[in-house]
């Protein structure tokens, strides 16, 4: 069975950079916990709001395609198709589009007049769904190659937030921990195991749904938890993962230390929490995990672009060697879980 890679990656991030401390001062009433230690986020990217620069959702999506394309080799032209994946769809300003669909218009704007267009929403499992997608399209031959894109103006929220907060313990203190971001990925098909997406699986659990509020505790991880029912739902959120791919790789006669993972990449949503769902795969999987990368205190979290901006920060940084298996594992509002295997030597930044 043919399967796709990661042919090329982009970014784009607003060159304005907010700090946690300074958002937290426009606050009414400060929150009584630490935020940045919850979080993990020391300071987000955020959209220029100048009109005579004004970024928004769809500058975002194309300076990143256009970034994506710069060490492609495909042209505009040679996509095949073009999977748009925003949460936020601002175009001309603050107007909200949902028709015409975001791909199609990032396709028109690039010059990609012959590729298939759609969007996909999924929460902030946005880019790894569209990538589950056009995994498929390639593995079956319906295309050759394809782009992922997604621009998201996202600290709105933000905004709001700050102006609404009124209570030392509110819903919209989540809303704090997001930035601005565009992210493309490209895929085409794999030539051989060292560029190589060895699989992708994403699953919705609607049950668990309830619990993401994103409202965070005194708790050193960082996760809501207020009684013993909801301790135990929580963990149970957090088994997805483990739970599936684990039966997952059993089905395919393995395990997880058999996969030989050299990093994981989760969605970038708390650091706090991050090392206690480690903890809690580990004991499911009875194997280590390995070393997580992570830029939540540079970017936050950037929603849907937030494991390709990991990507691509730690590609330009030089830290991921030629030939590394990575893991990228989602976590999104409704609640989609999943896990993704991929080998990558050629990927540059």
């Amino acid at each position: 069975m043919s399967h796709s890679r990661f042919e090329s990656i982009g970014a784009y991030l607003p060159s304005d950079v907010l700090s946690t401390a300074e958002l937290i001062s426009r606050l009414h009433t400060p929150p009584s916990f630490d935020l940045e230690r919850i979080t993990g986020v020391q300071e987000r990217r955020v959209r220029d709001t100048r009109p005579e620069s004004l970024e928004d959702s769809f500058t975002l999506a194309m300076n990143a395609a256009q970034d994506c394309l710069s060490r492609s080799r495909y042209a505009p032209d040679e996509l095949d198709v073009i999977i748009s994946c925003s949460i936020t769809r601002s175009n001309n300003g603050t107007q909200m589009y949902m028709e015409p669909s975001f791909a199609s218009t990032i396709a028109k704007t690039l010059g990609a007049d012959r590729a298939i267009t759609f969007d996909v929403s999924n929460a902030c499992a946005g880019m790894l769904t569209g990538t589950y997608i056009l995994d498929r399209m390639i593995r079956s031959g319906v295309v050759r190659n394809g782009m992922v894109v997604s621009g998201e103006a996202i600290t709105p929220i933000a905004e709001t937030a700050v102006h609404e907060i009124s209570e030392k313990y509110d819903l919209q203190f989540a809303s704090l921990s997001v930035g601005d971001s565009g992210c493309a990925v490209v895929l085409d098909q794999a030539v051989d195991d060292a560029d190589k997406i060895h699989y992708i699986e994403l699953f919705t659990a609607a049950e668990h749904s309830h619990l993401c509020l994103g409202m965070p505790s005194d708790k050193s991880s960082g996760v809501a938890l207020y009684t013993d029912n909801r301790k135990m739902h929580n963990e149970a959120r957090f088994l997805l993962w483990p739970d599936a791919q684990g039966t997952f790789l059993e089905q395919r006669g393995g395990d997880f230390a058999g996969e030989q993972f050299d990093y994981i990449i989760h969605h970038q949503f708390g650091a706090a929490a991050v090392p206690y769902i480690n903890a809690v795969a580990a004991r499911e999987f009875g194997a280590p995990i390995p070393p997580d990368l992570n830029v939540i205190e540079k970017y936050g979290n950037t929603s849907t672009t937030s494991h390709f901006i990991v990507l691509h920060d730690q590609l330009s940084d030089d830290k991921i060697a030629a030939g590394s298996k990575l893991l990228m594992v989602p976590a999104a509002s409704g609640v989609v879980a999943g896990f993704l295997s991929t080998t990558i030597s050629s990927l540059k930044v």
